[in-house]
């Protein structure tokens, strides 16, 4: 499945008698000035999706930081960002798309299978010299797009801690947060016991696209992914292209990937994700991620470079 459109390919689209959606994900984390960000220069048409209300939920102890929206929330978010059923969508931020790929990640969940994130993001459309469109515009008309839950697996704190023991959990998060060194907002230092770290930016060139495909599966390979295997779901060569939910002979084909991801709140992790599935591989999201992780006193953690 295609995870990422080029600038190239959105202006095309843009100018077509049926252009996608657009969906500008500004957000960063101890900066709450994404729609004033968004109002000083975005893709023309765009429209501004918060991260903080539209695609999370309340603060929770047992969800963490950011929990999933019920779905019937949403469903009304993104007939309000004027979604339809048919109509292909395409995401970005100003951040390498790590904001943007909750978005991606959560649609693909609900069940829309034509969402793509803009490979590097804002930056890219501006390096192109493209033009970009000020102030707060008028709501678009909105949206019929009807989800359901499911599309894409995840798990919670105990199928976190099994994929750390017996399949391959990696930990999204800079590095000094996964040693322990730094912990800025969450209750405690450090990290799962047994994942891996796997930091989000180091799926980024330079100019912050995507790697390449065949450098990814390189990176993830050296981190355990071809061990732990591609997952019943994975893509790419060689791989069995079964969607969750298919009609399949072989046995568990329907059984969750043997590889996890966690972040601090679940936000950078869905860009992870996207990477392994450019890669070839598909994943499971846990959620809740460290926010969740460390503020139960039950759940041990583990500082340093080893897992």
């Amino acid at each position: 499945m295609t995870v990422t459109t080029t600038v190239a390919e959105l202006r095309e689209l843009l100018a077509s008698d049926a252009p996608p959606a657009v969906l500008d994900v500004r957000w960063a984390l101890g900066d709450p000035h994404g729609r004033e960000h968004y109002a000083e220069g975005h893709i023309p048409g765009a429209v501004y999706v918060d991260l903080e209300t539209e695609l999370a939920s309340v603060p929770t102890a047992r969800g963490g930081r950011h929990p999933l929206p019920p779905i019937t929330q949403l469903q009304d978010a993104a007939r309000r960002w004027g979604l339809r059923q048919e109509r292909p969508v395409v995401v970005y931020d100003d951040l390498g798309n790590t904001a943007a790929a909750r978005a991606w990640w959560l649609l693909r969940y609900a069940g829309l299978d034509r969402v793509t994130l803009l490979d590097g993001a804002l930056g890219a459309w501006r390096s192109a010299g493209l033009l970009l469109e000020s102030g707060q515009p008028a709501a678009p008309p909105r949206g019929d797009v009807v989800l359901r839950e499911g599309a894409l697996p995840l798990t919670d704190a105990d199928g976190a801690a099994e994929l750390a023991a017996s399949g391959l959990l990696l930990d999204a998060r800079a590095g000094e947060r996964y040693r322990g060194e730094v912990e800025p907002v969450d209750p405690r230092a450090g990290h799962i016991p047994g994942a891996v770290s796997a930091p989000t930016g180091e799926n980024l060139a330079a100019d912050g696209t995507f790697l390449p495909a065949d450098e990814l599966r390189k990176r993830f390979a050296e981190l355990g992914a071809d061990a732990a295997g591609p997952g019943p779901y994975a893509t790419g060569p060689g791989a069995d292209t079964a969607e969750p939910g298919a009609d399949t002979a072989e046995p568990g084909a329907n059984s969750a990937p043997r590889i996890g991801v966690y972040c601090g709140s679940g936000v950078t992790a869905a860009h992870e994700i996207a990477a392994l599935e450019i890669a070839g591989f598909r994943a499971v999201l846990f959620p809740g991620s460290w926010s969740a992780w460390s503020t139960d006193p039950g759940r041990p953690a583990t500082k340093g470079e080893r897992p």
